[in-house]
């Protein structure tokens, strides 16, 4: 197994934001990237965490990343607005958009922002955290490029195309539910090649369509549920792509080959104010309720208790903050190259 080194939360961001900052990227927008980067790794989701870097920087560099976008905000209506990232960052662009959103749905009830011309934005779950910080709920789409093949299929269609919600609480941490459509995220195989562990059989299949458990090996992802993983899949891109005016399915632009043009990827945000239907202290303390009653369930064999979706990573993310995010030996090495 490779090594890892140990860093603290704000030792971790710092290496990020100098990498992105040495790129030409701006403080201000390194500081945000570094922020989402970072939360990905203290919740135990390396997948997406800062091994990202070292390819938004080789992006950055060979053009496929605008490192200085002027943003565009497009009125669609009283609860919608289309919001035009320039090609920069992904995560600078959907955090911008997510402050939008929630800003409409305290306005109107509800707020509806398509992002167009962006590119990865990282954990969905940073942006659904956002909302419920304010008390809004919150619904993230993304389409990605193709790599999941559809349910039936010998090769790809459509991407890992992850979709996120957030339920603020009152009294408890929010519940957030962050899922790719495929079985796991691309970024999970990626990290198991760099700590040199196996895989399960249902995450991957080689170039033939067989499953493999040698992360090297995986050319292609499968779909969570067969059927059901595809038909969500199908439905992130038609509402983040064909409904933004975005490529979709095997034209989106590959995250990895390509780094000289933008990818001009187009990813999806739904907020509502609890309030809408009932007052918000009424939604506030019912997720409360529903939180404790999960919990107050009987587990099942080999479970300690019942949780809500999310709270794995809270309780990981509590954890790291005080212990230590580890990082790979290598990616380490990259960071403070």
């Amino acid at each position: 197994m490779a090594e890892e080194v140990i860093l603290q939360k704000e030792e971790l961001k710092n290496l990020v934001v100098k990498k992105l900052t040495e790129a030409n990227v701006s403080e201000k927008h390194a500081v945000i990237v570094a922020d989402v980067l970072v939360h990905a790794d203290a919740r135990g989701v390396s997948s997406h965490g800062v091994l990202r870097t070292e390819h938004y920087v080789k992006r950055m560099n060979e053009g496929g990343m605008n490192r200085n976008p002027q943003f565009k905000v497009e009125d669609k209506g009283k609860s919608a607005v289309l919001f035009d990232g320039d090609n920069g960052m992904g995560h600078v662009i959907t955090k911008h958009a997510m402050e939008k959103a929630i800003d409409l749905a305290k306005e109107n009830g509800i707020g509806m922002v398509g992002i167009i011309n962006s590119s990865h934005c990282g954990a969905l779950s940073y942006f659904a955290e956002q909302a419920a910080e304010q008390d809004v709920v919150s619904m993230v789409m993304t389409q990605t490029d193709s790599a999941v093949v559809p349910f039936g299929g010998a090769e790809p269609y459509f991407g890992t195309n992850p979709i996120a919600y957030g339920f603020p609480a009152k009294k408890h941490k929010p519940i957030i539910v962050d899922m790719a459509t495929s079985n796991v995220a691309l970024g999970k195989v990626l990290h198991a090649r760099e700590t040199g562990k196996s895989i399960p059989n249902n995450w991957g299949v080689d170039a033939f369509g067989n499953p493999v458990t040698d992360p090297n090996l995986v050319k292609n992802l499968l779909p969570i549920g067969g059927p059901k993983g595809y038909g969500l899949a199908l439905t992130v891109d038609v509402l983040s792509g064909i409904l933004t005016g975005s490529a979709f399915g095997t034209s989106i632009a590959t995250m990895y080959g390509d780094y000289k043009n933008y990818r001009r990827l187009g990813h999806i945000i739904l907020t509502v104010d609890p309030g809408l239907f009932i007052t918000k202290e009424e939604f506030l303390s019912n997720i409360d309720q529903i939180i404790e009653e999960l919990h107050g369930l009987k587990p099942a064999e080999g479970f300690s208790s019942v949780m809500v979706p999310g709270e794995p990573e809270q309780l990981k993310e509590e954890e790291r903050l005080k212990s230590g995010i580890p990082v790979p030996q290598s990616i380490y090495e990259y960071l403070t190259s």
